[in-house]
């Protein structure tokens, strides 16, 4: 290795650079930017600059040399390893871990601790229920235990755990507002566009209480619940979320949550997208208004006679790019079956002027038609049977009729189900069509691709669900179940900014199964030894990250330093 001087008009720059071959070529390659010539009389101390660089740079030659020199790890047969020695650590936390400091959220911590005077470690608490909550998800008491798997053991006990989720429900809107703030220094944030979502979670437990009420549960569980709205940017990354009891109204919980986005995120001016559940008159009016903006799903069917009928009608369909005027009875299944069409109007609404915009898709209506059929022929089977009936909106049941009367109107001994074929001839007028209504007078083109992107959060819910088991919760008190889902809410975002850094080029099951896997072998005080499988996904990783631990052999010290290395500060 080698100095090399970068002079400018104010300073001297001092790197360390070496010769590598790329492609038979060789060519130099900086390794580490030591500093400014200010910096280097610092740390050079009585020394010349210069004489000391030169220095450090054979120092790190002999130490790269040391490092690729083989290893042998000598094992014997007789000999009984120690009793409640680790032999197995993870190590795939060390990729969350640089992004949960990138985040500052071990300076977040110290200025919390700081502020509440306790002793115990917030930072290695809230560090090890987040990895945990990716890789290991539990839990609280599980929790406890699963984190002693990782490499760097921490020091806190159960009991700390528990005082901290009081601290960090505290403390929650502080710490969602320095985790967005923290982020724009790490990475471009697309809060231009902001997509709101609810869902909610379900208790085992049997009655409810002041918090954990019972209410409609997506998951048509008998549960009490609690519910959560969430607010994500346009690449996907959560930007703030609320929990509130199961009982209340979810289109009430918007304004609240973009209320606090407006105060305490610096952020004034954006679009707002919801599904139709969200979209009520009251939200609409509250972001048609200083600069910003709404884009929600309509639904055609609660749309009144006249402009129910305008977006049925075959007629007036135009696609993107083209002002030709398509009929939709004209339509080729073949030739236009990839293709959208759609038709646009003002509309107003109780004085609130809104651009309403239908699409028709032959491949939409196809899918449509085909979940519809496998539908009825449930309901088929189901007509003769006694099963339990309830209505749903997507339930096959919705298509099962009842009659509780004869044909001379008089009472019947028992109820007769059928088939209710008007109800699905009804249903079926719809099929293929789709409606957003918006203040913005864009393209519509350039709307309905921003409402798509709306299976982001959804996505962003079933990997809270299905992959960090944030449901059930297994606490009682509500400042705890407010720090559980504070604790999702950053493992969430700690996600998928490592999906943003890999480029989106795997899915959630192999990011988080590799992680999993990637376990080192102990060998005494030497080092470590991979004892995962290298992956495409592994390098990836190690590419994104710039270290590598699949080497045969990580020393100890090598070992200690990607540790060190992946706690510096990013901001």
């Amino acid at each position: 290795m080698k100095i090399s001087i970068s002079k400018s008009k104010n300073t001297e720059i001092f790197y360390l650079s070496k010769s590598v071959w790329v492609n038979g070529k060789s060519t130099t390659r900086t390794v580490e930017k030591i500093g400014t010539i200010d910096e280097v009389k610092k740390l050079a101390g009585d020394m010349d600059p210069y004489l000391w660089a030169k220095e450090y740079a054979a120092k790190r030659t002999l130490e790269e040399k040391e490092a690729r020199k083989e290893i042998l790890v000598k094992y014997s047969p007789s000999k009984i390893i120690q009793k409640d020695e680790r032999r197995r650590v993870n190590i795939g936390y060390l990729f969350l871990q640089q992004i949960y400091h990138e985040l500052g959220l071990d300076r977040i911590c110290r200025k919390i601790s700081r502020d509440h005077r306790f002793s115990y470690d917030l930072d290695a608490v809230l560090s090890r229920l987040v990895y945990s909550r990716v890789i290991y998800p539990a839990s609280k008491l599980a929790t406890f235990d699963l984190s002693k798997r990782f490499l760097e053991p921490s020091s806190f006990e159960l009991q700390h755990i528990y005082r901290a989720l009081g601290v960090l429900a505290e403390e929650n809107e502080r710490i969602q507002a320095s985790i967005y703030e923290n982020s724009l220094r790490s990475i471009k944030r697309k809060s231009g566009v902001l997509f709101y979502d609810c869902t909610n979670y379900y208790f085992e437990i049997d009655d409810e209480d002041s918090f954990r009420k019972y209410g409609y549960s997506k998951e048509h569980r008998p549960n009490p619940i609690v519910q959560m709205g969430l607010f994500m940017d346009a690449d996907g990354i959560p930007l703030a979320f609320s929990i509130f009891d199961g009982s209340g109204s979810e289109q009430l919980s918007l304004k609240p949550l973009e209320q606090k986005i407006l105060s305490d995120f610096g952020v004034d001016e954006f679009i707002v997208c919801t599904d139709a559940g969200l979209s009520s008159d009251a939200n609409r009016r509250f972001n048609a208004i200083q600069g910003r903006g709404f884009i929600t799903t309509q639904s055609i069917k609660k749309l009144k006679g006249p402009l129910k009928e305008f977006c049925l009608d075959p007629d007036g369909w135009k696609t993107p790019g083209s002002n030709k005027i398509h009929n939709l009875n004209e339509l080729d299944e073949e030739a236009d079956k990839e293709k959208v069409f759609f038709k646009e109007r003002w509309i107003n609404e109780n004085g609130l002027e809104q651009h309403l915009i239908v699409t028709f898709s032959l491949k939409r209506r196809a899918y449509q038609r085909w979940v519809r059929n496998r539908q009825i022929e449930r309901a088929k089977t189901a007509v003769d049977l006694s099963v339990p009936l309830y209505s749903g909106q997507n339930n096959y049941k919705r298509f099962i009729g009842t009659d509780h009367s004869t044909p001379d109107g008089e009472a019947a001994s028992r109820t007769v189900r059928y088939l209710d074929k008007e109800k699905i001839a009804e249903e079926e007028k719809y099929d293929g069509f789709y409606a957003v209504c918006t203040n913005l007078d864009d393209d519509p083109s350039d709307i309905i691709a921003v409402n798509q992107k709306r299976w982001q959060i959804e996505e962003c819910f079933r990997i809270m669900k299905s992959e960090f088991l944030a449901r059930p919760v297994y606490l009682s008190r509500q400042d705890r179940i407010t720090a559980h889902f504070l604790t999702c809410f950053i493992a969430l975002v700690i996600y998928r900014m490592l999906e943003r850094k890999l480029d989106h080029a795997f899915t959630c099951e192999e990011l988080i199964d590799t992680l999993r896997d990637m376990e080192m072998l102990v060998s005494g005080a030497e080092g470590y030894i991979p004892v995962y499988t290298r992956t495409d996904t592994t390098d990836a990783l190690h590419e994104a990250f710039s270290f590598r631990t699949d080497f045969q052999f990580v020393p100890a010290k090598e070992m200690k330093k990607i540790c060190t290395d992946t706690r510096k500060k990013k901001i």
